[in-house]
């Protein structure tokens, strides 16, 4: 029987981008590529989760009942599910589950790899969010987006920091996807917080950004509403 290493399986929602509000079985994995090599992004909201939860083995089978029974979908979020430690049980999840939607919230670590190994017939949607702090890291994240743009499964969600180096990225995203019809769903930006009020707070920027290029704007629902 298979089994996958994770730190928390249970009943919610998607709180961002294009499906938000959808009902999800949440599968969080441990580890994170950007913790494990002490750069943690400053607005990571599972930081805690990470460091006190531990690993226990989960059966496929199992996680596929609870699926079926509850007629959920499915979220695989971390950490980092594309981080070498998760890689195969992501794998395993997405090609072997029977499923109607999967989300896979990545900072695009090995996002290319994996979306060359899943099984094209699934329906998962890869849920992208840059982490751009320095300019090594706006170039990096450039190049982790020409690989996989083009896939009409790939999103991307961007938290939104007022920094030339964000506004770099969104010029970038601009020209690479204006007029294209089909593309109108790509990006969603998000507002940077922690709590309810700094989302709320936050949001009214994010908007005129949005406007400005032609994007998309996502709450942060299970914030929010605390619904994770």
């Amino acid at each position: 029987m298979q089994k996958i290493k994770i730190i928390e399986n249970f009943r919610s929602f998607q709180g961002e981008g294009p499906d938000r509000g959808q009902a999800m079985l949440i599968l969080r994995f441990k580890y994170c590529d950007r913790v494990e090599q002490k750069n943690p992004c400053a607005f990571c909201d599972t930081l805690l989760k990470l460091r006190i939860n531990t690993n226990f083995e989960s059966n496929l089978e199992d996680i596929q009942k609870i699926i079926t029974d509850n007629r959920l979908k499915i979220l695989l979020t971390g950490g980092e599910p594309t981080f070498e430690p998760h890689f195969d049980d992501t794998l395993k999840v997405l090609n072997q589950l029977q499923y109607t939607l999967s989300n896979v919230e990545t900072n695009g670590y090995q996002l290319y790899e994996l979306i060359q190994q899943v099984d094209p017939t699934k329906n998962i949607k890869f849920m992208y969010s840059p982490k751009i702090f320095t300019e090594t890291e706006l170039k990096l994240e450039i190049e982790k987006t020409e690989k996989v743009i083009d896939d009409k499964r790939v999103y991307i969600k961007v938290v939104y920091e007022d920094t030339i180096l964000i506004k770099r990225y969104l010029e970038y995203l601009t020209k690479k996807i204006v007029g294209i019809e089909k593309e109108t769903n790509k990006v969603w930006l998000m507002p940077e917080g922690a709590t309810r009020s700094e989302l709320i707070n936050n949001s009214s920027k994010v908007f005129d950004i949005c406007e400005k290029y032609k994007f998309n704007f996502s709450s942060r629902d299970h914030i929010i509403f605390d619904f994770i």
